[in-house]
C-alpha cells in the first residue's frame, strides 16, 4: 500500500507559478511510476505528466508542455510538479497516483491516488 498527499495548491494570478508536492508513504517510491492529473468542474479527469520510476522517461500534456516539469526525489519519497506562466484554463483539483506499471499515461493503471489539491487560477 501507498498513501499519497498532495500540497501546494492554491490561488495564483495567470502568468504566475505553483509548486506541488506530493509525498508518498507507506512503500518506497522508487517502485513506482508517478502521475499528475487534473480535473476541472465539469470535465473528465485527464493527465497531466507523469514520470518514470527511474525518472529517465516523461510524458508531458501538450496544454502544459513547456510550462510543467516533473521531477521526483526518490530519497525524500516524493514527487513535484513545477507549474509556470499558469493559465485560467490549469484551474482544476491535481491528483498524484502511482502505477506499478510501465505504461504511465493511461490513467486506470495508476493503482493508488491521493486525495488531491485545488488550483485556481485567476484572469
Amino acid at each position: 500500500q501507498v498513501q499519497l498527499v498532495e500540497s501546494g495548491g492554491g490561488l495564483v494570478q495567470a502568468g504566475g507559478s505553483l509548486r506541488l508536492s506530493c509525498a508518498a508513504s507507506g512503500r518506497t517510491l522508487s517502485s513506482y511510476a508517478m502521475g499528475w492529473f487534473r480535473q476541472a468542474p465539469g470535465k473528465e479527469r485527464e493527465i497531466v505528466t507523469a514520470i518514470s520510476r527511474s525518472g529517465g522517461r516523461t510524458y508531458y500534456a501538450d496544454s502544459v508542455k513547456g510550462r510543467f516539469t516533473i521531477s521526483r526525489d526518490n530519497n525524500q519519497n516524493t514527487v513535484y510538479l513545477q507549474m509556470n506562466s499558469l493559465k485560467p484554463e490549469d484551474t482544476a483539483v491535481y491528483y498524484c497516483a502511482a502505477t506499478i506499471s510501465v505504461v504511465i499515461t493511461t490513467a486506470r493503471l495508476y493503482d493508488y491516488w491521493g486525495q488531491g489539491t485545488q488550483v485556481t487560477v485567476s484572469s
